[in-house]
């Protein structure tokens, strides 16, 4: 019997979380200047259909990202004294999500334009153990979620819409201080604490 050739793995069938790695990267890039909305939308909406890796690659091939990295581990996360100093977060009529064991910049960028997303820095590695959180929500919302004992700090307005700053306050010594300003417009910002996952 003869053997069957080697598979390309360009070939192979693209995951969902495949699929929302190449999503991520459109939208930094999109924040980043490097692609303009409408050409945005349409490299999205081509992310959700595609079937392999080799349709993906193509979404982001002229991009300084590097795609279908693996997701890290705890233990291959660099110290949180580097790692990027700033990052975005968008979604127009769409949504975003940062959950889970994460890096996040020290300073991020959220916008939600008729759409919607969600931080959670509960598990995230912060760099620096500190995080500015510009939120912009124009009817739309972001809900932030940040660990009890963080040192928070909310300085944003709500303009017909709401940014609320009930989870201001000092933190446990040692904790994360988290700083989150920026407006609302017929939206809102939601800031609440919560227990960390793995408490």
């Amino acid at each position: 019997m003869t053997p069957l050739p080697d598979r390309d793995p360009r070939e192979m069938r693209a995951a969902d979380l495949d699929r929302e790695r190449t999503a991520e990267i459109l939208r930094t890039a999109a924040g980043d200047g490097r692609l303009g909305m409408e050409e945005f939308h349409e490299r999205l909406d081509q992310v959700y259909t595609a079937k392999t890796y080799a349709e993906l690659d193509l979404l982001t091939h002229d991009l300084p990202t590097p795609s279908h990295s693996p997701s890290p581990s705890p233990s291959s996360l660099p110290s949180t004294t580097s790692g990027e100093e700033s990052g975005v977060a968008i979604a127009v009529m769409g949504g975003f999500k940062r959950t889970g064991i994460w890096r996040a910049p020290r300073r991020l960028t959220t916008v939600a334009f008729w759409g919607g997303g969600k931080i959670d820095l509960r598990d995230a590695v912060l760099n620096g153990g500190e995080i500015t959180i510009r939120a912009f929500a124009v009817m739309g919302g972001v809900e932030i979620v940040v660990p009890e004992d963080a040192d928070v700090n909310v300085t944003g307005i709500g303009i017909m819409g709401g940014f609320d700053h009930a989870a201001s306050g000092a933190g446990a010594p040692g904790a994360p201080r988290i700083r989150v300003t920026g407006f609302s417009f017929w939206g809102g910002i939601d800031v609440r604490r919560k227990r960390r996952k793995r408490d």
